[in-house]
């Protein structure tokens, strides 16, 4: 067994850097567009939202594989405006891609999600820490 210093945002920092590695990476290389995702950790469990508007829970495909949590899905373009030879499209549209690597505290057996007002939320709960075990010291005759 490795003893390890305890670092109280360690877990965090770990997912942030994973975020900004595959920014960095361009981890969207096969995606149009990437939504904004903020991630937070709380006692229990770390929590992702994702800032996708106009996909339908059905079109996600959220995947957990050695480690890696992938989001991934297609926003579709609904209209295109065209006046007086103008083009005008403002909304992105198209595939997106998103992973991100869990610490090993992550329970990926109990990992959920749910969609409400264009707002993935992944929730990641945490395993139960092993407690640590007392030992006495006797007294040697």
């Amino acid at each position: 067994m490795a003893i390890t210093r305890y670092e109280p945002w360690g877990l965090l920092s770990q997912l942030q850097r994973e975020l900004e590695r595959n920014v960095a990476e361009g981890s969207t290389a096969t995606a149009e567009w990437a939504p904004a995702v903020d991630i937070k950790e709380e006692a229990d469990k770390f929590v992702i939202h994702a800032d996708i508007p106009g996909v339908k829970p059905e079109e996600i495909d959220i995947s957990m594989e050695d480690g890696v949590l992938t989001i991934k899905g297609e926003k579709k373009s609904e209209s295109k405006t065209e006046k007086e030879g103008y083009k005008r499209v403002e909304r992105t549209y198209g595939s997106f891609y998103r992973r991100f690597s869990l610490p090993d505290t992550a329970n990926a057996a109990a990992i959920s999600a749910s969609s409400k007002h264009g707002v993935l939320e992944v929730v990641i709960p945490k395993r139960e820490a092993v407690q640590p075990k007392k030992i006495s010291v006797t007294a040697a005759e």
